[in-house]
């Protein structure tokens, strides 16, 4: 019997083609990476943005919600949308992001993502 044989009989092969826009896992211990198309960060302060925003996001779907928190949600995915489309967010953006995360205030400070956040703001639009 031939090893490619002998190997189908103690393991299942997987054939994946192409996939867009999807996340999937195969088989025991993987792990499932989703990578989005689109443009790359501009720069690496729009990279160090993007990545603050995504855990930013993700922190926030923990918390209850509340109007400040979804205003804050929607401007976090309009700068991830800017980023990922177009490689930088607008000051515009930027400048409404931080009023944002200004009126979210506590919760956002209280959260390591949220700090990355300002501090990245901070980097791009100044004090």
């Amino acid at each position: 019997m031939t090893e490619a044989a002998d190997r189908g009989r103690d393991e299942p092969a997987v054939h994946i083609g192409s996939v867009e826009g999807s996340a999937f896992a195969i088989g025991d211990g993987n792990k499932v990476s989703y990578v989005r198309g689109g443009t790359a960060p501009a720069d690496q302060a729009q990279a160090a943005l993007l990545a603050a925003v995504t855990a930013l996001r993700a922190d926030l779907a923990r918390f209850t919600a509340t109007p400040d928190n979804a205003a804050l949600d929607t401007e976090l995915a309009a700068v991830e949308g800017e980023i990922t489309t177009e490689g930088t967010a607008s000051r515009g953006r930027l400048a409404r992001l931080r009023d944002a995360v200004d009126v979210a205030g506590p919760l956002v400070a209280a959260l390591a993502s949220g700090t990355a956040v300002a501090e990245s703001l901070v980097a791009l639009l100044g004090g």
